[in-house]
């Protein structure tokens, strides 16, 4: 399977009869290669990482260092799917030449474009690294970044003013030079609103079947986070459970010995034992 472009990922709306894109927001190699074998279009490295991967409450944490290092593993996979920088908190918030210089480390690292939250107050940095040759994805309606603002991690866009700013700030990326953009956690009403209003791919998280396409967190699609799972997560795997198995497993051969085997076992010749005069020896009573 070949990588697709981003003008290719630009044109991909369903009402113009493009398949949904997929998107799988993972962290480091292994699971890039995984995703990059089962056919996903884009890959997200995603400031998620502090929460699933990092042991954080939120992803506050994590800065542009952190999220380059995870692109770099990602890269080093040389997927075939887009790879996806997502700028942190205080990445893209300061200066306009400071944005700049964060979206240029992540494209550094590996990433083909980069991720920022935000409307309409993030235009003036979405145009700026675009003038610096850097792809930009938006993310408007529930915002990780802006959880203190919101008041936790609730749905947006409940109210029809809500939703109409919603789709006012999705027109606002798009004209900006957004090639697509995330819209999560809103009623699904919402989502297929925007998906219609606007002329580029809608990435949907918790935001109805009707988006151009879906995203959701390689560690809870697989099963291997399940310590709490939202609404619109599916799990397609038991990974957690399963690894629990293997170690317990495990912990019990190595306890019985029963590991390590012959089969696991470096057998030395005759040679070695009778030079090391371990030959024939027999253990002390």
């Amino acid at each position: 399977m070949k990588r697709p472009s981003i003008p290719a990922i630009r044109n991909s709306k369903r009402r113009d009869g493009a398949d949904p894109l997929v998107m799988v927001t993972a962290y480091d190699a292994p699971s890039a290669r995984v995703s990059s074998e089962a056919g996903v279009d884009m890959i997200l490295v995603g400031d998620s990482v502090a929460m699933v991967v990092l042991g954080y409450d939120d992803t506050m944490q994590v800065t542009t260092d952190d999220i380059a290092h995870h692109v770099a593993a990602v890269a080093r996979a040389n997927p075939n799917a887009i790879i996806i920088g997502d700028m942190p908190w205080m990445s893209f918030h300061v200066s306009v030449e400071e944005t700049v210089h964060n979206a240029a480390k992540l494209i550094r690292a590996g990433a083909h474009c980069v991720k920022l939250e935000g409307g309409r107050k993030r235009l003036p940095m979405i145009e700026a690294i675009r003038a610096a040759e850097i792809p930009v994805m938006g993310h408007v309606g529930l915002t990780p970044q802006s959880m203190n603002v919101m008041g936790g991690f609730k749905i947006q866009a409940r109210q029809a003013a809500a939703a109409r700013s919603l789709v006012d700030a999705a027109k606002a990326l798009e004209g900006a030079g957004c090639f697509a953009i995330v819209v999560e956690g809103v009623p699904d009403a919402v989502g297929r609103m925007v998906t219609e209003a606007i002329n580029v791919p809608i990435i949907g998280i918790g935001a109805g079947p009707d988006c151009d396409g879906q995203v959701l967190v390689y560690h809870d699609l697989i099963g291997l986070e399940n310590r709490f799972k939202p609404k619109f997560v599916r799990r397609y795997g038991t990974a957690y459970d399963d690894q629990v198995a293997s170690v317990t497993q495990y912990a019990s051969d190595v306890r019985s010995g029963a590991f390590p085997g012959a089969d696991e076992t470096y057998q030395a010749n005759d040679e070695l034992t009778e030079a090391l005069g371990l030959y024939g020896s027999q253990p002390e009573d």
